[in-house]
């Protein structure tokens, strides 16, 4: 809930990837709390079409700003609007239950192309979810093509931490294996917002002072998540802060921060084989004690999208582009090793904005 990225691409949909200028558009403070009034209300839903109390004017506020990063990028970098193919439009999640056959990702695909004039491809996850998959992650098809367009070689991780952290697992044969592997920033950003008032701990300082409890960490790690094989999803609110209620601020900070490294770590004996390098990216490489601990936990080398060249804080904005291009051109979005689907899958729906 941090904001809206925005990013121009210029790709096939395969191994072809080119990235263009990119923005970050923060959230203000009343867009951030009519998100959590969003997410608390969406949490009783079980039909994903509605729209009760305040989740139609926050899904009219998340088509808002989305449409405004756009119109910004466009203006800022004089960017021609007819050379853009189509925009790649996720919204945001307010529910996941992939057992119940329900995802819930608020923004509205056709209000977008049409303020626009543009193409708009929405709803990425719920062909997927329909057909008895997990719905997510939904970006490994994505880093594959930047793992081969990179020629990087052997078992490769890309782990993706936003409010849920997930890993593509990328080998030189056979599919992606992709799943959620735990919390990212979720409740980390939960237990600032509850003591401090802050939406996040920036660069970890919070997480610094404090002290991991043992204890506490190996209670959150008991989930029985940790124990299902890929692939597999969760809810943002999946896991509770109940476990470090006790605990000091920065105490509890630090020990939610070495859960979310401790549970990728938890992943490992679930795969092909270990990878032999594991590359951050997402809001969670921005935090140096997250990054640190991952080094601490882990037996491969852990680097940052960054070093390797790519946008740890655009790659999502990057990703929703590309798979936008795979809903034009035909082609699978998520596959039975990423999200569990019985076959290859197609998905996103295309709200026409031209005419």
């Amino acid at each position: 809930m941090d904001g809206v990225d925005a990013a121009l691409i210029e790709t096939d949909g395969e191994a072809t990837v080119s990235f263009g200028p990119a923005a970050a558009f923060p959230y203000s403070d009343a867009d951030r709390a009519l998100l959590r009034g969003a997410l608390a209300e969406a949490a009783t839903l079980e039909d994903r079409d509605a729209r009760p109390g305040v989740l139609a004017f926050a899904e009219r506020m998340v088509t808002d700003r989305h449409a405004d990063a756009v119109e910004s990028l466009i203006r800022d970098h004089s960017i021609d609007p007819a050379s853009i193919s189509v925009v790649g439009f996720h919204g945001q999640t307010v529910l996941h239950r992939p057992k119940q056959r329900l995802t819930i990702q608020i923004g509205d695909g056709p209000n977008l192309a049409a303020r626009l004039g543009m193409d708009v491809v929405y709803d990425f996850r719920a062909a997927d979810i329909a057909a008895g998959g997990e719905g997510a992650p939904i970006v490994p098809v994505f880093h594959r093509a930047l793992v081969v367009a990179g020629g990087l070689r052997g078992e490769v991780a890309l782990l993706n931490i936003g409010g849920v952290a997930n890993v593509s697992f990328i080998s030189e044969s056979g599919e992606p294996i992709a799943c959620d592997t735990g919390p990212g920033n979720a409740l980390i950003d939960d237990l600032m917002f509850q003591r401090t008032g802050a939406p996040i701990d920036r660069d970890g300082h919070t997480a610094a002072r404090g002290r991991v409890n043992e204890a506490a960490l190996l209670r959150l790690l008991a989930h029985p998540f940790f124990e299902v094989s890929p692939p597999k999803s969760l809810d943002r609110n999946s896991f509770s802060l109940d476990i470090i209620r006790n605990l000091s601020t920065e105490d509890a900070a630090a020990t939610l921060t070495a859960f979310t490294a401790a549970s990728v770590l938890r992943l490992f004996p679930h795969l092909p084989k270990e990878p032999q390098l594991l590359i951050v990216c997402g809001g969670g490489a921005r935090n140096p004690i997250l990054v640190r601990e991952l080094v601490t936990r882990l037996p491969c080398k852990v680097t940052t999208a960054d070093v390797v060249g790519w946008s740890s804080d655009f790659l999502e904005a990057q990703a929703f582009g590309f798979l936008a291009v795979r809903v034009l051109e035909g082609k699978a979005l998520t596959y039975p090793t990423t999200t569990g689907v019985p076959e290859p899958m197609r998905g996103g729906v295309l709200a026409k904005g031209r005419v």
